[in-house]
């Protein structure tokens, strides 16, 4: 019985050693959660036993248990390392088209593969949410997680079919005659400010706006300025208003039913700005025109295979008259080239948004993260992983920083939660308790020795 006893508890300390001796192995692993080692008495009896004089029957080990206590976080230069601020795992996949055979795990030291699929250390695949252009979740399911990929393209290119500016326009600028407007001579224009826009074919090309200060005559409180355009260098014309020329009386007064649209002697024609006393815009906001078609026959502005039927909207956006420089507050389009991949961003929240070269930025996908009612009965897989079991419970999914899940850190990664220092004391305590075990069997062994030797 005593050599039974002796052993078990043997066999008790060499495991408190191994659980020991495995957390220091792993002092240093991304990701890893401390396991430790707990113990029960052994006691047999029966209803005809005297329980008063009744001795144990040593020590049995009735479970390693893992602590998921949150590491300390290690920052890194890397946003594709992630790490969990509080609850949670993130959710890997072995396969790429499927999400059944998934494994949890807290290590976050993700790359990029050959096919631009974000992978761990040993080449499973996370597993994200899928999200709509506006970045919102479309599923929190975890069934409808996708492996999260990186284009390092962004798509075809969009043609520019809106373009918004806002300015100051000097009041103090000198006046010049519209009808004389030449774009190839300076003199013959107060400013010019440009935009790059792209045609269906995601070609760049450059928009120009020219400003010209006309001769507003006598009428008071109000003063005007007209807008000519080009692309490439070529003319823009307007359409979908009355065209007419920018006309003044015999005394230099402007006639009062001068059109939205002035016409120079060239062929030029521009949109009309009109601004009140106190330099602000009195036409409708935004006041938006539109170009005709760029692929006329002979504009020679698109090249071949290109939407020849592409028009710009130009939108004034409260544009103002002040004696002050001229300044542009806004110029915008929204067309756009085909991109490269510049840059990748992780949220607290898990979005991925990857920016590109052309100035898109989308967003590819949710970081997922699970958690389980009982973390500790998570059966271990090795890499730093684990899977479900019956103690854990089914994985329940959702998003960080929702609820009980905590928030992603992009650029760090959570560190061993084992403490070195306890971990050390820990196994000077389980050597002590396995020479203690070794002379109780040493003295037992003594003990029968002697009884045996008596005649």
């Amino acid at each position: 019985m005593s050599f039974n006893i002796a052993l078990s508890g043997i066999a008790a300390a060499q495991k408190d050693l191994n659980t020991t001796a495995n957390n220091i192995a792993n002092v240093n692993t991304i990701g890893f959660k401390e396991s430790r080692a707990e113990f029960a008495d052994v006691y047999a009896n029966s209803i005809f036993s005297n329980g008063k004089t009744a001795v144990g029957g040593g020590v049995t080990t009735t479970q390693v248990a893992q602590q998921f206590s949150q590491g300390s976080l290690q920052f890194t230069s890397n946003a594709l390392d992630l790490a969990i601020s509080g609850g949670g795992f993130f959710v890997t996949s072995a396969n790429i088209d499927t999400s059944q055979d998934q494994s949890f795990s807290r290590a976050g030291a993700f790359k990029v593969d050959s096919n631009n699929y974000m992978v761990d250390s040993a080449g499973n695949f996370l597993q994200a949410f899928p999200v709509d252009e506006t970045g919102s979740s479309t599923s929190v399911s975890l069934t409808t997680t996708k492996p999260v990929k990186i284009p390092d393209t962004a798509g075809s290119p969009v043609k520019t079919s809106s373009i918004g500016m806002q300015m100051n326009l000097n009041s103090g600028d000198k006046v010049l005659d519209p009808a004389a407007f030449d774009p190839t001579d300076s003199k013959t224009f107060n400013k010019l400010t440009s935009v790059t826009m792209f045609d269906s074919l995601g070609e760049s090309h450059v928009m120009t706006s020219y400003f010209v200060k006309p001769t507003n005559g006598s009428y008071t409180g109000e003063s005007n300025w007209v807008v000519f355009y080009a692309v490439d260098g070529k003319q823009v014309d307007l359409a979908g208003t009355d065209v007419g020329t920018y006309q003044t009386d015999t005394d230099g007064d402007r006639i009062a039913d001068t059109p939205q649209l002035a016409q120079t002697a060239g062929g030029w024609r521009g949109s009309v700005l009109k601004f009140n006393d106190v330099g602000a815009y009195t036409g409708s906001d935004p006041a938006v025109l539109t170009t005709e078609a760029l692929g006329l026959p002979g504009a020679g502005i698109l090249g071949p295979g290109a939407d020849g039927t592409q028009t710009l909207s130009i939108a004034f956006n409260n544009p103002t008259q002040y004696s002050s420089n001229f300044e542009v507050t806004e110029l915008t389009q929204n067309g756009t080239t085909v991109g490269r991949l510049t840059n990748v961003s992780i949220g607290s929240d898990g979005l991925v948004i990857a920016k590109y070269s052309n100035g898109s930025t989308v967003p590819l996908a949710r970081v997922a993260l699970v958690r389980f009612a009982n973390e500790q009965g998570l059966t271990q897989v090795g890499n730093t992983s684990w899977k479900a079991s019956l103690d854990s419970g089914p994985a329940l999914a959702g998003e960080a920083n929702s609820g009980t899940f905590g928030s992603i850190r992009s650029s760090a990664l959570e560190q061993s939660n084992v403490d070195l220092t306890t971990e050390l004391v820990d196994l000077i305590s389980a050597q002590r308790n396995f020479q203690a075990n070794s002379r109780t069997l040493e003295v037992n062994n003594t003990l029968q020795q002697t009884i045996l030797q008596i005649r």
